[in-house]
């Protein structure tokens, strides 16, 4: 019947692997070439060095086997090096140039990977063909196709010899022919087995290893691969990988190198071994699992005691953090053992920690190069990384970037908080051993610890797809708990992410987190736990998903770049902004030299259009800036916000528009963590609720919102009466001459004069806007005294202000500025008037702002003042203010004077602010 027949092929192909490989096996000792014996007397040879891992009995027949210790050099190949017919050539010469400088040289290869998208990965058809087999699907006979065009195609170009080209494809087609029975057993029985899957995927690097030995024998040198299967025996793990049997392997590679003369031969032979491939005690093929053919250059390498192990990828080697999310990652020159383990187990792209093992307990350096920038050096992974501390260990000196104690930053993603807390956890025996043993047996994996020591809560993180069974299963575990109230709540914390900042230097250094955490403070990132172990080598903190990506970036700058690097995008490409760009260009390079701070212009926004940063700059091109803005893309405020954040570890968003529509984002800009600076006085001086929004944003926060140039453009008026304020004096009344264009009027208009004259000149010098009335309405006055009242304490609208406008009412609503002008001359008796009361009395005409903050009040009107009054002395367009305090009374208030307006006082202001920024964020001052 059916069943039987089944079930009996089914056993076939569970013994065929075992059965192949002893053929296999044959086949090859029957290819191999014949080497004559080389024994040597035991008595004239001291004893050689071995492995600790290993130390088996003398090699047999008396022979001494591998010469370990005796200055191999290990090369490990991947995928993608070898995934052409150039990249194998490439590959070959660079061991045999390796072997001619006078060292033994030993190559492990991975199976044939792609260069360029859309070829067939030899793994991927081998893993394919199975997967179809077992499925009873006919098309993994097109698997086989397509592995013998690839190695057929590439064997014909490398290999010059038709001797070489003829015995490889020999032995390829023999064991695709193998290959194929076996498959098409499976096929008939519809099943698989682990070793059948094993032996199958192992024939990659086979072809490989096989390919490389006979492509360097091309090239006029002498090479031998060894299948790695007739050395390596392994037992299966607990954690799902291998242990070696170095006892047994040790023994194996003696016995290969006696019986082909490895030893003999030393740097005048290549050898290059199989990765990922082994055996089990009992003969059946197996892999290494997980990295197998990084493993497999270790174990290789330990067995050697080789003097350097070296992994060829396409990577630099080990970044600081991720490149792809962090721009200014730099290639570390070396990392410590431990120091690969902790970052290898939060992702990072390292080594696996079962990888190192081996090389560690010898102390061999583990190389991580690019096979394609071999001018690289790579990064070396080894016992120590040392800082130099004279012995002494001190305080970190946080002005110092003579060394990084955080090696590198690593990231979890997509991870859930559980949190198990109650009063009834205190003191009690076992409470962390049931809540780890009930998560453990609902099959999920913990990545994170953290505990109080009051005991009153475990905390903990896992996979997010593991979040639902984990609570499920405490949930039932501590319901009697939780129904008497000893456990308050089992809960879930979702949409979180892991950061680790790892440095074997950190240890028994003060400092070093105090450092992490004000990073993360100061780019407005949340903590919401943090774990570090005894070793002190990493420091894992677990903050919100969305805020991973700023968090990196900011450890990492604060660590890696000048002490402040500052994302900074501007709003209002205007005369303002274009000065306040030439400002910064013209200062960038003495603020990073002489105060520690990196200044990253990165976007640039006008009405309609943007200008942002290209993905691989960065920062723009300050001296060509206008010409690709010129050409930028539409406006799109939410990419332009994005481009800021996501460039440096701190941003900043400088608007000098004057747009009511810009100022209204500015609660999401500093909600977001985005520092704000601004001389626009929309914001500030519009409706009080958002303004109160703003300024608590600000309190309750790290985010800054400054604002100088509100009121004074370049003069220091809002951050003295802060000043003074802080002190503890007490404003009795604020009164000043904001308005840089009225103050040039006032100061110029003489009763010889008409004041129609007066403005048309003001307006043709460029003092005031293209429509003068928004001068003389007074609006823009009563908007600083709204901000200034405001700072005070004082609760007021625009509205409440009342303003004395210059504008004859006739004139206010006329169509356009020309008409204006036109019929000003008109109302020239009004002014005239007034001018020569004031003259009658001694004085001058000031248009002033008043805030009377015992009154609370403000107001906007024309003033008189005598002669001796610092308001009466004033000439130009200089601004004055005058503060009249509880210290400051009577004749000596506190005055400040000077220019009040222009692009390049307003520039300098603004860029004063973005430097308090930088100041709070932790640049020198």
């Amino acid at each position: 019947s059916n069943p039987p027949i089944a079930g009996t092929m089914a056993s076939s192909v569970a013994q065929l692997p075992a059965v192949l490989a002893q053929r296999r096996s044959d086949f090859a000792r029957r290819d191999a070439p014949r080497v004559a014996k080389v024994v040597k007397p035991a008595r004239v040879r001291a004893a050689p060095a071995r492995a600790a891992v290993a130390e088996p009995a003398s090699a047999p027949g008396g022979v001494s086997g591998v010469e370990r210790g005796s200055g191999h050099e290990v090369h490990k190949f991947g995928g993608t090096c070898v995934g052409s017919f150039e990249r194998i050539s490439g590959v070959c010469d660079l061991l045999i140039e390796s072997a001619k400088s006078g060292v033994k040289t030993f190559g492990v290869v991975s199976a044939m990977g792609v260069a360029t998208k859309g070829e067939p990965k030899v793994t991927d058809c081998l893993i394919n063909a199975t997967d179809m087999a077992a499925a009873r699907n006919p098309a993994y006979e097109e698997e086989l196709v397509k592995l013998e065009r690839k190695h057929r195609s590439t064997a014909e170009a490398l290999l010059t010899i038709p001797e070489e080209l003829t015995k490889y494809m020999d032995n390829f087609m023999a064991e695709l022919e193998d290959l194929r029975a076996m498959l098409r057993a499976m096929s008939i029985a519809g099943t698989s087995t682990q070793a059948f899957a094993d032996f199958v995927v192992g024939h990659g690097e086979l072809w490989t290893a096989r390919l490389c030995a006979a492509v360097i024998r091309c090239k006029g040198f002498d090479a031998e691969w060894i299948d790695a299967r007739d050395v390596l025996v392994v037992t299966d793990a607990e954690d799902g990988g291998v242990d070696v049997d170095y006892e047994r392997s040790n023994a194996n590679l003696d016995k290969l190198f006696d019986e082909r003369g490895h030893g003999k031969a030393g740097a005048n032979r290549v050898l290059i071994a199989t990765g990922f491939i082994a055996r089990t005690p009992e003969g059946v093929p197996t892999t290494l699992k997980r990295n197998g053919s990084d493993y497999s250059a270790t174990i290789f390498g330990a067995m050697l005691i080789a003097k350097t192990i070296t992994i060829w990828t396409d990577v630099d080697g080990v970044f600081s953090a991720d490149p792809r999310k962090v721009k200014e990652a730099v290639c570390l020159e070396s990392l410590s053992y431990n120091e690969a383990w902790e970052l290898s187990y939060f992702g990072a792209n390292v080594l696996h920690p079962r990888t190192t093992l081996p090389a560690m307990r010898y102390h061999i350096p583990v190389v991580l190069r690019n096979y394609f920038n071999q001018a690289a050096p790579g990064t070396s992974i080894c016992d120590q990384c040392e800082v130099e501390t004279g012995g002494v260990m001190n305080p970190i000196d946080v002005n110092s970037d003579r060394v990084n104690f955080i090696k590198g930053l690593a990231t979890i993603e997509d991870v859930t908080i559980i949190n198990v807390e109650g009063t009834g956890m205190v003191g009690v025996p076992g409470t962390a051993n049931a809540v780890f043993q009930t998560v453990k047996e609902a099959g999920c994996n913990v990545v994170m610890i953290s505990q109080a020591s009051s005991e009153h809560s475990i905390c903990f993180a896992v996979r997010s797809h593991e979040a639902a069974a984990a609570v499920k299963a405490l949930n039932k575990r501590f319901e009697k708990a939780i129904a008497a109230g000893r456990i308050k709540a089992v809960e879930a914390v979702d949409e979180c992410a892991i950061l680790a900042a790892v440095g074997q230097n950190m240890c028994q250094t003060p400092g070093v987190s105090a450092m992490l955490f004000e990073a993360l403070a100061n780019a407005n990132v949340n903590v919401i736990a943090i774990a570090q172990g005894a070793s002190e080598y990493n420091i894992t903190c677990v903050v919100s998903k969305k805020d991973i990506a700023k968090a990196l970036r900011a450890v990492h700058g604060r660590f890696y770049l000048s002490k402040t690097v500052m994302s900074v995008g501007i709003v209002g490409p205007g005369l303002v902004g274009k000065t306040l760009l030439r400002q910064m260009k013209e200062q960038l390079a003495s603020l990073k030299t002489d105060y520690n701070v990196d200044l990253r212009v990165v976007a640039v926004a006008g009405q309609s259009k943007m200008l942002l940063v290209g993905e691989s700059e960065f920062a723009l091109d300050l001296d060509a800036w206008e010409d690709s803005y010129a050409e930028g893309q539409a406006l799109d405020m939410e990419a332009f916000v994005q481009c800021v954040t996501a460039n440096a570890p701190n941003a900043v968003i400088i608007d000098c528009s004057a747009s009511e529509v810009v100022a209204l984002h500015y609660k999401d800009w500093l909600q977001r963590g985005v520092n704000v600076v601004t001389p626009n006085k929309k914001a500030n001086s519009g409706p009080l609720p958002y303004y109160k929004e703003l300024r608590n944003i600000q309190r309750n926060s790290y985010t800054h919102y400054f604002y100088e140039g509100t009121v004074g453009a370049g003069l220091p008026i809002i951050s003295t009466l802060n000043n003074l304020r802080d002190s503890g004096d007490r404003i009795n009344k604020i009164e000043g001459i904001f308005s840089g264009t009225l103050s040039y009027i006032f100061n110029t208009y003489g009763a010889d004069d008409k004041f129609s004259d007066i403005v048309k000149t003001a307006k043709e010098l460029g003092y005031t806007e293209p429509d003068p009335r928004d001068d003389l309405s007074g609006t823009d006055v009563a908007r600083k005294v709204v901000i200034l009242a405001r700072e005070c304490g004082i609760d007021i609208e625009l509205d409440d202000v009342p303003v004395e406008s210059l504008v004859p009412e006739a004139l206010r609503d006329v169509a356009s500025v020309e008409e204006f002008m036109e019929k000003l001359p008109e109302y020239d008796d009004e002014m005239a008037a007034k001018c020569a009361e004031a003259a009658a009395a001694g004085e001058k005409l000031r248009y002033v702002g008043v805030v009377d903050v015992e009154n609370k009040t403000g107001s906007v009107e024309l003033r008189q003042y005598s002669g001796d009054h610092p308001f009466g002395q004033l000439s130009g367009s200089d601004n004055i203010i005058s503060f009249e305090t509880k210290r400051y009374v009577g004749p000596s208030t506190l005055v400040v004077r000077g220019p009040g307006a222009g692009a390049e006082v307003t520039a300098g202001g603004v860029f004063g602010d973005v430097l308090r920024v930088a100041q709070y964020l932790g640049a020198p001052s």
